[in-house]
Parts: structure tokens; C-alpha cells; sequence
């Protein structure tokens, strides 16, 4: 049988919105919006949602409530990767997440020993499930290991900058 917390984090995996959302969710412009238009980098008005680049903050702090559902993404990078064999393909290193708000990519180490020769895949979260077992983060994949060794390599750096 399959334990409620694996449907939750499968459906909060595979949505196309955010982990956690702001409970408030307000579409109504900030009366400064005139002069937010046009500012420093890529800073947007209050009706856009998600993260967002800029030199400065232009919105008010708000804080959101994470439902039980969900899960934080520390949880899953680190967490080996398997096929529908149980044979281990990789471990998840990273989330890419498109506009702020939707993960579009999950990078995942595949081939190599302790580090060396391993290279990365993207994979498409939606075919991507995950489990806890026993306190372990799992993720498991339809495909095989040859499949993951031709698939596109993505150049990753694991360096913060």
C-alpha cells in the first residue's frame, strides 16, 4: 500500500505551481505601483509571484503557511535516485526552477565512482517519484542506466556563486 505522505509529495512534485504558495493571494497592484514600473533589474508588481531578481526588495515581507503536504527541498537533494529494478541510477544534487515558481528540472549525478567521471542529467520532475522509507528520501524513475549514460549531459558546477 502505498503511504499517504508518497501521494502527497508526488501530487506536490508533479503540480506546475510553487512547493508552498502565499495564502494571501491579492491581485490588487501596490499604490506605488506606477513607480515600480521600469526599476532596477527584473522586479516586478505584487500580482507576479514566485522568486525574482533585483538589486533591492520593492514588496512588503509576507509569509505563507506550508501545508503538511509539503516538503522541503533539502529532504530530496542527496537522495539516490533508482529505477523500477532497485538498481541505483544517481543521486538528486539540485532543482531547477523556472520564473521563480515552478520547478522545471531536477538534476541528478549519474556514472562515476566517489565523485569522479560522474556527469548530470536534467530530468522532467513529473517523471520523477519520491518516497520515504524509514526516514530515507527515495526517488525512483522509469528508465535504465544506459539510458541516463546517452542522455543529454547538463554542465553543472556544485559552487555556490
Amino acid at each position: 500500500m502505498i503511504n499517504p505522505v508518497t501521494i502527497a509529495v508526488i501530487l506536490a512534485v508533479t503540480s506546475s505551481g510553487a512547493f508552498a504558495q502565499p495564502t494571501n493571494t491579492s491581485t490588487a497592484p501596490p499604490a506605488n505601483a506606477a513607480t515600480q514600473a521600469g526599476t532596477i533589474g527584473n522586479a516586478a508588481s505584487e500580482t507576479s509571484s514566485g522568486l525574482r531578481t533585483a538589486d533591492t526588495a520593492n514588496l512588503a515581507v509576507r509569509f505563507v503557511d506550508v501545508k503538511p503536504a509539503d516538503f522541503m527541498t533539502t529532504k530530496l537533494i542527496g537522495a539516490n535516485v533508482y529505477n523500477n529494478q532497485k538498481e541505483k541510477l544517481g543521486e538528486i544534487e539540485d532543482f531547477a526552477i523556472e520564473n521563480g515558481r515552478e520547478v522545471t528540472g531536477v538534476v541528478v549525478s549519474v556514472g562515476g565512482f566517489l565523485g569522479i567521471g560522474e556527469s548530470y542529467v536534467v530530468l522532467d520532475p513529473k517523471t520523477l517519484v519520491v518516497n520515504q522509507t524509514d526516514g530515507t528520501w527515495q526517488a525512483f524513475v522509469d528508465t535504465t542506466k544506459d539510458t541516463l549514460k546517452n542522455a543529454p549531459k547538463f554542465s553543472y558546477s556544485k559552487k555556490k556563486t
